[in-house]
């Protein structure tokens, strides 16, 4: 089952650089990029509640929404950095935004790791951990290279 989760959040991240060439286009119609991203997200919204609708995995309670934590919230608001990606695209190439995507995500990841910040289990770093992000970075350098 483990095996299956990393697939789905592999083809997940796979995604990702489709949703931004995707979220160009729309930016170029509306002239917009953050008019773009507000569509992309309601489109993505729409989709989300039909989802939820099934059932599939589970419809949930609203009852508890009032004790989700405020940096829960915030969190949300910093989707607003997908308009820099919009941006971005044409001029450094979508690996380039990507590669960029990722290495900020593990950073982040190993920081919130390490500390046990936000309730994650903490996983302390150590070199194996640091190399792969030396590495990650190194990538992201020679991937923007043309």
């Amino acid at each position: 089952m483990r095996w299956m989760l990393f697939v789905l959040v592999v083809l997940g991240g796979a995604v990702i650089p489709v949703q931004v060439a995707a979220n160009k286009r729309i930016e170029q119609s509306v002239r917009s990029p953050a008019l773009a991203a507000t569509l992309a997200f309601f489109a993505g919204g729409v989709a989300l509640a039909a989802f939820t609708a099934t059932g599939l995995l589970g419809r949930g309670e609203l009852r508890s929404v009032n004790q989700v934590p405020w940096w829960s919230w915030a969190a949300a608001a910093m989707s607003i950095f997908i308009v820099v990606s919009i941006i971005a695209l044409p001029r450094i190439g979508a690996a380039a935004v990507i590669a960029a995507t990722v290495f900020g995500q593990l950073t982040a990841a190993v920081l919130i790791d390490h500390f046990g910040w936000l309730n994650v289990p903490q996983v302390r770093l150590n070199w194996p951990r640091a190399l792969g992000v030396i590495l990650l970075f190194a990538g992201t350098l020679l991937i923007q290279r043309k």
